[in-house]
C-alpha cells in the first residue's frame, strides 16, 4: 500500500485500538514526529519500520496485500465488463441488447461526423489548409473517436457472443490505431508536420491490411446474421485493398460508406436476432407451464 494510503490505515488501526501517537510509538520505538509524517503521508517509511507499527496495532501486514489484490482484481473486472471481455451466452441478453443499441446509435453518429472529419482532412491534405477553425477541428476529431469506440465496442460484444476471435481482435486494433491517428492529426496542427504525407502513405497501408482482415472476420458471422454480414465483409476488404494502394486511397474512403452504413446493420440485425431468440425461450418456458 503507498502514501496517503498507508498512514490513513496506520491512523484508523491506531484509533481503533484507542491508542495516542504517543502510546503507539511507545510500542515501536520510532519517534512521535516520524508517525505523524508517516500517518500525514508526508514520508514513506521503510518496510521495517511498517511492519514494527502494524505489529505493535496487532495487524497482518499480509491483510493490506490481500486487500490491494482485491482492489486491483475489482478493477480489472470492471474494465473487462467495459469492454465486454468476458461477455458470453450467459450474460443477460437485456444487458447485450441495450449495449448493441449504444452501438448502432454510437455508429450512426460516427458515420455522420465522418463526412466532416473526411472534408477537413481532404483540404488539409489537397490545399494544407483547415476549412474549420482549430477548436472545431479538434471537437470533430475528439467526437470521431469517441463515438468510433463506443461503436466498435459493440463489434468487441458480438465477438465474444460468437466466439469470433479475431472479430474481437481486430477492433481493438482498430481502436488503438484510430487513438494514434487522431492524436497525431491534432498534434500536427501545432507544428509543421513535414512528414505528414508519409504517414499518411503508411497508415493507409496499415489500415488497409487491418481492414482486409476485419472484412475477413464479419463474413464469419454470416451463418449467424445473412447477407448482412456478407456485405458488410465484403465492402471493408475493398476498402482496404484500395488502402493499401496508397494511391487509391480515395476509393477506399468511398467504400468505407456503405460498409459503415452495413456495419450499422449488423449491430442492428444481431439485436433482432437476439430478441428473437429471447422470446423463443419465453415461449419454450410458457408451454412447459
Amino acid at each position: 500500500m503507498k502514501q496517503p494510503d498507508l498512514g490513513r490505515k496506520i491512523s484508523e488501526l491506531r484509533k481503533a485500538k484507542g491508542l495516542t501517537q504517543e502510546e503507539l510509538v511507545e510500542k515501536c520505538n520510532i519517534s512521535v514526529r516520524t508517525l505523524q509524517r508517516i500517518e500525514t503521508g508526508e514520508v514513506t517509511p521503510r518496510s521495517y519500520t511498517i511492519k514494527t507499527i502494524l505489529a505493535a496495532l496487532d495487524y497482518d501486514l499480509s491483510t493490506i496485500t490481500e486487500d490491494e489484490s482485491t482492489v486491483l482484481q475489482s478493477m480489472i473486472e470492471r474494465f473487462k465488463q467495459y469492454l465486454f471481455l468476458d461477455v458470453n451466452m450467459n450474460t443477460s441478453s437485456d444487458v447485450i441488447i441495450k449495449q448493441l443499441n449504444f452501438a448502432w446509435i454510437f455508429g450512426t453518429l460516427f458515420f455522420l461526423i465522418g463526412f466532416f472529419e473526411g472534408a477537413a482532412e481532404y483540404f488539409r491534405y489537397k490545399d494544407d489548409r483547415l476549412i474549420f477553425s482549430i477548436p472545431v477541428y479538434v471537437v470533430i476529431k475528439i467526437s470521431a473517436l469517441v463515438t468510433h469506440i463506443f461503436f466498435l465496442r459493440g463489434f468487441i460484444l458480438l465477438g465474444g457472443l460468437f466466439k469470433n476471435y479475431l472479430l474481437r481482435i481486430t477492433s481493438f486494433i482498430l481502436i488503438f490505431g484510430n487513438i494514434l491517428i487522431i492524436g497525431y492529426d491534432i498534434a500536427s496542427i501545432f507544428y509543421d508536420s513535414i512528414e505528414r504525407q508519409y504517414i499518411l502513405g503508411s497508415e493507409a497501408v496499415v489500415f488497409g491490411c487491418i481492414g482486409i482482415i476485419y472484412g475477413i472476420s464479419l463474413r464469419r458471422l454470416r451463418k449467424s446474421l445473412g447477407a448482412v454480414a456478407t456485405y458488410a465483409g465484403v465492402f471493408e476488404i475493398l476498402a482496404g485493398c484500395f488502402f493499401l494502394t496508397v494511391v487509391l486511397s480515395f476509393m477506399g474512403f468511398i467504400a468505407l460508406v456503405p460498409a459503415k452504413l452495413f456495419d450499422i446493420l449488423v449491430l442492428y440485425k444481431s439485436i433482432d436476432l437476439i430478441k428473437s431468440k429471447q422470446e423463443e425461450g419465453s415461449s419454450i418456458q410458457h408451454s412447459e407451464v
